[in-house]
């Protein structure tokens, strides 16, 4: 269903307003996982009993490649012991596994009825990096149809933008946050060619709602979608933000959480004010067949009843969660990530929300 959306009483709501549910990508390509495959049914497990187990009514929407994937993966769920009677399944091949990229964008517009729902719609490419991208490209128009809510391309001119959920953090009330080395890098996995700070700004504002971009610099080391900034720095209220922090002067994560540091320390949101900014500690330099993984506790995903968090065997992974339960209001749990992240992503990336429409 095409609409169009109104760009004033449009809103993307905060990840810790109300939700209907929970949407995830039951894993079924190996290739996120080379070698460590097997394990990502027991994961998957984990973070899904986690919602659907958890006090309240938010629901776990679980796509699947196909009838015999819903089958293995009810049977592990069972397994499991999770209440399947708060998990639906969706029959949708997808190339990937990373719903908070190629999924829906949830936006909250006002009407003569008062707010509905409605999809924005971002064009998916896999990052700009990968081939394997047919299927992911329609899982947004996809599920919105299956939702029934109005599906509105993101065009800026005649230009279908391409973006990604983990790109941008929100606050609900009209500020974003996001990098340049993602949205602006001219080189390497270049989204929207020769867009500026302000075509962006300009798509924010009309697909989305956002009247202030906050811009940071460089993302993390080992993240392979060239600067997401879900790994390192996000809100957690409408005035704070969590910052990821390297102490170790000598890893390459410091110098790039310092200068992301020293903007945050000069932003404004949207209301003129300044942001309070938390430092959230980063794990000790996780790595796997030679490769850096992007390791890190922001991460998180914010549900109805709680905070999943991602932890990693690590000394820091207590401060971390400490941290973190005294800016929530809902408890803060961990989950153990280390086979996740070799996917290079872990429990905010592999979710999106659906707000209570």
């Amino acid at each position: 269903m095409r609409a169009r959306l109104v760009s004033q009483g449009l809103r993307l709501p905060a990840e810790w307003e109300p939700h209907a549910a929970t949407w995830i990508t039951w894993p079924q390509n190996p290739c996120d996982w080379p070698g460590k495959f097997a394990p990502m049914a027991w994961a998957f497990a984990e973070i899904i009993r986690a919602i659907a187990n958890a006090p309240g009514d938010e629901r776990v929407r679980v796509a699947v490649g196909s009838a015999a994937v819903e089958k293995r993966a009810r049977g592990q769920l069972k397994k499991a012991q999770v209440d399947l009677s708060r998990v639906d399944f969706f029959i949708l091949p997808t190339d990937r596994g990373w719903m908070r990229d190629c999924g829906p964008c949830f936006v909250e517009q006002q009407g003569p009825q008062g707010p509905h729902l409605a999809v924005s719609g971002f064009d998916f490419d896999a990052w700009s990096k990968y081939p394997d991208y047919a299927l992911d490209a329609l899982v947004s128009p996809s599920i919105a149809a299956l939702l029934g809510l109005p599906f509105v391309p993101a065009m800026h001119g005649e230009h279908l933008v391409v973006f990604e959920g983990g790109a941008i953090d929100i606050n609900g009330q009209g500020s974003l946050v996001t990098t340049e080395e993602c949205c602006l890098d001219p080189v390497v996995q270049v989204r929207n060619p020769g867009f500026t700070h302000q075509d962006y700004e300009a798509v924010f504002a009309a697909s989305l709602g956002i009247r202030n971009t906050i811009w940071l610099a460089d993302g993390i080391k080992g993240d392979d979608t060239h600067g997401h900034v879900d790994d390192f720095c996000r809100f957690t209220d409408a005035r704070t933000l969590v910052l990821c922090q390297e102490t170790n002067a000598d890893d390459a994560n410091h110098a790039i959480l310092e200068e992301n540091r020293e903007r945050l320390e000069a932003a404004r949101l949207e209301d003129g004010s300044r942001p309070e900014v938390v430092r959230l500690p980063m794990p000790a330099p996780l790595h796997f067949d030679g490769l850096r993984l992007p390791a890190s506790y922001a991460n998180f995903l914010i549900t109805n009843a709680c905070v999943l968090v991602p932890t990693f065997n690590d000394k820091n992974d207590r401060l971390a969660l400490g941290i973190l339960s005294e800016l929530f209001d809902r408890p803060v749990v961990g989950l153990h990530a280390v086979d996740l992240v070799w996917g290079l992503g872990t429990i905010h990336c592999l979710t999106r929300q659906e707000p209570l429409g």
